[in-house]
């Protein structure tokens, strides 16, 4: 039996007739920029996740860059963050010249650590990025008690993370902004790239909606140096229609994970958390193990993709060479990718395919 990593055909296969229709409609009326499709799929997922605002972007990493202008991040600034996470989540601190610092994790749940971020925090820390690592919500609570106590700007990336919550609450609504990825592979993938930017504050998310348009309250006027990271109504229609079928995918997602949970009993493995502070919604199901990489090779023998997220730890990468990190310097991230390994997990998975993996994984 084949079990592939991925498989984007079979869910967007499932929608096509109602996609079809709906990129009909947006093409016939020439809606390609922001517009209606877009404003719709803004509203349903503010309602959705109890959002008052959402902005529609071009990516995932747009929100991340305008997260760090509406933080007031700068030269001279620094920001806590994560190594164990895709470069993006790095790259809005970069662009505004500020310095990433980057933390230990939690080795549990592999979020970046509340004790890790406390330790770092200096008289030029300015903020914190939190990454809520492959659908895991982190420690939203404690994070958010050391921010007040030291007056910082919380960014939740929240990339793998759309319906997770955190003690009820929905990530990227606790902090001060909150951003989302739809690249295709990811829970609510667009046909392209995607993103979205949110925020409890009304005058951070104004200042968002003028930069996503090239600083421009209306038209031909411009009052700061703005951006153009609209999202197209061709990515707005198709989220719409996707945003009905997530609760779905949602519990499927989770009901596999239970499957992993209670069947893999190999030896060594160190299986993923299930934090009693809030609800996964499993982007990614990885587990550790000290033989990942001859496990990985027996797994490709018994037919089941795999992937490696991530293989390489942000502080270790030739981007940030010149920030000294050496080797050891952060090292329940450094061991994580060192033995981390993903499995398949998407809704339209067999229940045989599940099992399995499952087999595959006992008889390595």
């Amino acid at each position: 039996m084949k079990v592939p990593f991925l498989d984007l055909k079979l869910q967007h296969q499932a929608i096509r007739t109602e996609a079809l229709a709906a990129l009909a409609d947006t093409y016939d009326n020439t809606r390609f920029c922001l517009g209606r499709d877009v404003e719709e799929f803004e509203k349903t997922f503010s309602t959705m996740f109890g959002h008052p605002r959402t902005l529609g972007m071009n990516s995932g990493t747009s929100p991340l860059h305008i997260a760090s202008l509406c933080g007031g991040f700068g030269p001279g600034d620094e920001v806590i963050t994560t190594p164990f996470t895709f470069a993006s989540s790095c790259w809005g601190i970069s662009y505004v010249g500020a310095k990433p610092v980057f933390v230990d994790i939690d080795p549990d749940t592999w979020c970046v650590s509340p004790e890790a971020i406390a330790k770092a925090v200096t008289p030029r820390t300015k903020g914190i990025v939190v990454v809520h690592i492959f659908g895991q919500p982190a420690r939203m609570d404690e994070i958010m008690a050391i921010a007040r106590q030291h007056k910082l700007f919380v960014v939740e990336d929240c990339a793998q993370a759309v319906g997770a919550t955190c003690n009820g609450a929905p990530v990227g609504g606790i902090g001060d902004c909150g951003t989302f990825s739809f690249y295709p592979t990811k829970n609510l993938g667009a046909c392209g790239e995607g993103g979205a930017f949110v925020s409890r504050h009304p005058t951070v998310m104004d200042r968002a909606q003028l930069l996503r348009v090239h600083g421009s309250p209306k038209r031909y006027l411009h009052t700061e140096v703005g951006f153009n990271f609209r999202m197209d109504g061709f990515q707005g229609a198709v989220l719409s229609i996707k945003l009905k079928k997530l609760a779905g995918w949602t519990a499927r997602r989770r009901a596999i994970a239970a499957k992993y949970r209670a069947g893999i009993k190999l030896a060594g493995v160190q299986l993923p958390a299930v934090p009693a502070y809030g609800e996964s919604v499993w982007h990614q199901f990885t587990l550790l193990h000290p033989q990942r990489d001859a496990l990985r090779t027996h797994l490709e023998k018994c037919s089941v993709g795999t992937d490696i997220i991530y293989p390489g730890p942000m502080h270790r990468q030739p981007c940030y060479a010149s920030l000294g990190y050496k080797p050891g310097s952060i090292p329940v991230a450094e061991a994580t990718s060192a033995h981390c390994i993903s499995l398949p997990i998407f809704p339209e998975l067999a229940d045989e395919q599940v099992d399995h993996v499952i087999t595959s994984v006992n008889t390595f």
